[in-house]
């Protein structure tokens, strides 16, 4: 990622313009914080509906623990099984049957159910059927490869929104569309295959959106970098040059063009763009993408495209993977243009997060009891404290020393306190807070928890101790006599 998006150098060699490999010009990669979240919110969401549909499998619709244990590399759950399932409530269920000490089953919540039985009905209705068959009527479009394995399609399964035994039951319901045959390669089980190519859908999505596009014309590609990169004038210029070049249609095979020159990085980059728009969220893994160019012949302008067009495609780092992102699909972090089951996993995804609001709802509920306690505490040692220098205070002074008071005890009380007033020494809040320092403000030493405040210090900077008023007339009784 350090050096993914570099300096443009114009070469005088025709149709030959690239970035830069010179290590002192190389741009730093600047992160897309909404483009970035929408790659994160989803961090735990793929594994757990893969949990789900493992559950909801079984005819009992729970299963033991060690099942999912035992599948955690394919359903690709980042923790522990057990721990991953307990972070969250709302979704799972955890029971020991027989009440014995068997190992736990693991079954779903009654909204989860719910999710699924919605989600089950996105899979089946017509609209989203024929939406999936046009996208990968498309995909085999695409290039014109005409085939693709079925281990491709399974690795891009999630991506694409192919429902559970699609091969037996989407796939038939479309025979002028595609079909399933053997493959000639070594180790695939199958292939689908392109029945009837459709002019209709042999149009791309920038070639929609462009106004009396003519074949061959240049079609500008939409463009939006992350805050803070700088684009050069060498850069920029070399941009509009290269926006300025004929549109090939992602729907022609353009291989014989030179792997490095400008207009095959275009027609590479349209090849890519129509791929990502195919996606239900408008992205998917690198190394993904990477392996359906290695099939169609393009990985490596794949790359090509990826490292030179940061103002069209975004590169994640985000869920310790590189995502690619098609930046015009989203706007501030959120997808343009939804579909039914983006807003099935939106729903998922707010069943998740149930639990950790109620969770911070429990926590914050106990620090405030917790905070009350406490403050209640303080409140009734202060007001012990309180009662302690008024009736006991003069335990703190030599017991030898008790019977020196006199007998205008009370009017001396008074004039004391004024004078304690005048200098600060006592704080007036009803829960003591804290005393004022002497003038020469010396380290206090460490006390108690209580909030009764800090001891004064005396002129000389020597630590006091809690004076009452029988201490105050005490000291002036000696200083008179």
């Amino acid at each position: 990622m350090k050096s993914i998006f570099r300096t443009i150098s114009l070469r005088r060699q025709p149709n030959r313009r690239t970035f830069s490999d010179a290590p002192e010009e190389t741009y730093k990669f600047v992160r897309d914080r909404g483009l970035d979240h929408a790659v994160e919110r989803e961090k735990n969401l793929r594994p757990l509906l893969s949990i789900k549909d493992l559950v909801t499998s079984e005819p009992s619709k729970s299963l033991p623990i060690s099942v999912i244990t035992a599948q955690r590399d394919s359903l690709r759950v980042p923790l522990r099984p057990i721990e991953f399932i307990r972070s969250f409530p709302s979704v799972f269920s955890e029971s020991l049957p027989g009440g014995t000490g068997v190992q736990p089953h693991i079954s779903l919540t009654p909204e989860t159910l719910n999710l699924d039985a919605e989600e089950q009905l996105v899979y089946s209705s017509e609209d989203y059927k024929q939406g999936l068959a046009d996208r990968l009527l498309k995909l085999l479009m695409i290039n014109r490869i005409n085939k693709i394995p079925l281990e491709i399609l399974d690795l891009l399964k999630w991506d694409l929104g192919l429902p559970k035994g699609y091969v037996e039951t989407m796939v038939p319901e479309f025979p002028d569309y595609f079909r399933v045959v053997k493959s000639r390669l070594r180790g695939c089980s199958g292939e689908l295959e392109l029945v009837c190519w459709s002019k209709e859908h042999s149009v791309s999505v920038l070639e929609k959106k462009a106004k009396e596009y003519t074949k061959g014309s240049p079609i500008a590609f939409p463009m939006k970098f992350s805050n803070g990169f700088v684009v050069d004038k060498k850069m920029k210029r070399w941009f509009d040059d290269w926006q300025k070049l004929p549109y090939i249609s992602p729907y022609d095979n353009a291989l014989h063009l030179s792997a490095t020159s400008d207009e095959s990085d275009k027609w590479a980059a349209a090849v890519l763009h129509e791929i990502l728009n195919l996606f239900v969220s408008k992205k998917v893994e690198k190394d993904l993408v990477l392996h359906l160019g290695e099939f169609m012949g393009l990985r490596s302008r794949f790359k090509r495209v990826l490292h030179n067009h940061p103002g069209v495609f975004y590169l994640s780092s985000k869920l310790r993977t590189h995502t690619v992102v098609l930046r015009d699909a989203y706007k501030r972090g959120v997808l343009v243009e939804g579909n039914q089951l983006v807003t099935s996993r939106n729903r998922y995804m707010k069943l998740m997060s149930k639990a950790k609001k109620e969770s911070n709802a429990v926590s914050s509920r106990k620090r405030e009891d917790k905070g009350k306690v406490e403050g209640e505490g303080e409140v009734c040692e202060d007001e012990a404290k309180g009662e302690d220098d008024v009736v006991s205070g003069s335990e703190v002074e030599d017991e030898g020393e008790e019977d020196v008071v006199d007998a205008d005890e009370e009017e001396e009380d008074e004039v004391d306190q004024d004078q304690s007033l005048k200098r600060g020494r006592r704080n007036t809040s009803p829960r003591g807070g804290r005393r004022s320092f002497g003038s020469l403000g010396s380290e206090e030493k460490p006390h108690t928890r209580s909030r009764a405040g800090r001891r004064s210090l005396g002129k000389t900077g020597s630590q006091e101790k809690p004076r009452s008023g029988r201490n105050k007339v005490k000291l002036t009784t000696e200083k008179s006599s």
